[in-house]
């Protein structure tokens, strides 16, 4: 029988990095064409435990100051308060409640996600890339994810449908171990 103190030895704190980490949106605008941001700054932790990855948790945090699609009306219209209120909600936040193992190094990462003062459920489809080591020897993991929102859902559906009310999310994560005490 493993004892509890192995057993938490399993889990690994991984600190997520926020120079290598983006998340990209995408959403037809009036059926015209695609418009395409990114989003940076992403900070949080992953707990990862490679022996049991159900019982990993994930924690993040973005600032919707970095949002940018290229085009500075565009950006200021998404971060208006017809849209994404970011003055009055700065951040966006996901919280994992729940890993589902769905095959080789892919896993459904259910969580909590609050945007524009709403918190509502989303499941990100997300992918291990990689588990290793960095360029610089540091443990490191890689992963993507994606996901669809609808605005709607976090109050921020003005012009839907005729502007997309569905957003296609693409997340890209490196995190480094963060070392042992």
């Amino acid at each position: 029988m493993m004892s509890s103190v192995s057993a938490r030895a399993a889990v690994l704190e991984y600190s997520i990095d926020t120079n290598h980490s983006q998340i990209t949106f995408s959403f037809n605008h009036h059926g015209f064409s695609t418009v395409t941001g990114i989003v940076t700054g992403i900070t949080g932790d992953i707990a990862f435990d490679r022996e049991a990855p159900a019982a990993s948790s994930v924690v993040a945090k973005l600032p919707l100051a970095t949002l940018t699609t290229g085009h500075a009306a565009e950006d200021s219209d998404i971060l208006s308060p017809g849209f994404l209120d970011a003055k009055t909600n700065p951040e966006v936040s996901f919280r994992s409640t729940a890993i589902r193992v769905v095959g080789d190094n892919r896993a459904l990462i259910e969580g909590e996600l609050t945007l524009n003062g709403v918190s509502a459920p989303v499941t990100l489809d997300t992918v291990l890339n990689k588990d290793g080591a960095s360029m610089k020897g540091a443990p490191t993991l890689g992963l993507s994810a994606t996901t669809t929102l609808l605005r709607s859902a976090f109050n921020a559906g003005r012009s839907a449908p005729a502007n997309s009310d569905a957003v296609e999310v693409k997340i890209s994560i490196e995190a480094t171990q963060v070392p042992a005490p």
